[in-house]
């Protein structure tokens, strides 16, 4: 079964939007290790977000990148390009969060290194050709379609999540993630629209989407685990399971199983991204971000 690309590049056309990279500046230099006070587990869960998934953006820029030549619709190549650009400077924001934080005892270098070199290994080029190499960008494609889908979710997430301010989280690091994930909720369709593009195959759409739920799921709970580990605060509360339930039910981070509730929707014949979030309200707040104004300034 396949899709009809024609359908999705209506709905694409539909979101007469540009994307484009966008300059800001976040100061950190007042950010302290737990940034949502009283909240050390979902500290980290927001670290995850910001640390450990921008090296999964950076291979699905690649695979972007080398899937334009084969984008005949124009729309849709300024779309992938400003992509692109948008995931660069997301990288660069999140390493000097990332400096910050290993300079005040948040030694994650290590893992972060460790991550980029499983993200290549697994999802880089291989030096395939011909079809070989062909049938891999492919699935890179769906795969990374079906990651877009829980960032776009989690960016919807962030945009909306007044408990964060409840909180008292840091003004800079709050600033970071809704950026980060009103980025998100804007370019929601374009990896989807390039994969169905390149390729939309129905059958490679469900195995890639379970593929990406089932390999997203592990990598936050291990990669919690680790930075939790890797506090080097003395009172780090009770055991991180238990502080990630409490702060589930009270809603300070996404429930874990919105990972299987979302497969269903994504899976659904005629799904498309687009659907997801409110695109005003993403606009609204790029327009209005702190480090947007800074950098204007």
């Amino acid at each position: 079964m396949v899709e009809q690309p024609a359908a999705a590049e209506h709905r694409y056309r539909d979101e007469a939007h540009a994307i484009h990279a966008r300059d800001v500046r976040f100061d950190f230099e007042s950010v302290p290790m737990h940034y949502i006070p009283g909240e050390v587990l979902a500290t980290h869960i927001v670290n995850v977000m910001h640390l450990v998934l921008p090296e999964g953006e950076r291979a699905m820029a690649q695979a972007l990148a080398e899937a334009l030549p084969q984008i005949d619709d124009e729309r849709l190549r300024e779309a992938v390009r400003g992509f692109v650009g948008q995931e660069t400077m997301h990288a660069s924001s999140h390493e000097a969060a990332r400096k910050h934080l290993q300079a005040i005892g948040l030694d994650v270098e290590s893992y972060i290194e460790k991550i980029a070199w499983l993200v290549d290994r697994i999802l880089g080029v291989r030096g395939l050709s011909g079809r070989a190499e062909q049938e891999w960008l492919k699935e890179r494609l769906g795969l990374f379609a079906g990651m877009e889908h829980y960032t776009a979710v989690f960016g919807e997430w962030l945009l909306n999540a007044d408990v964060l301010e409840a909180k008292g989280m840091h003004p800079a690091m709050l600033d970071l993630v809704r950026w980060h994930g009103a980025e998100e909720v804007e370019h929601r369709s374009v990896v989807y629209d390039a994969f169905m593009h390149v390729d939309g195959s129905y059958a490679r759409k469900a195995r890639t989407g379970i593929l990406a739920a089932a390999t997203l799921l592990p990598l936050f709970i291990v990669s919690t685990g680790y930075l939790y580990r890797r506090d080097p605060s003395p009172d780090k509360g009770r055991f991180w399971g238990l502080q990630f339930l409490d702060a589930t039910r009270r809603g300070v981070i996404p429930s874990w199983t919105v990972f299987l509730t979302e497969l269903p929707r994504y899976l659904r014949p005629g799904f498309h991204p687009s659907q997801l979030g409110s695109m005003d309200k993403a606009l609204r707040y790029l327009a209005h971000s702190p480090a947007a104004r800074a950098a204007d300034h």
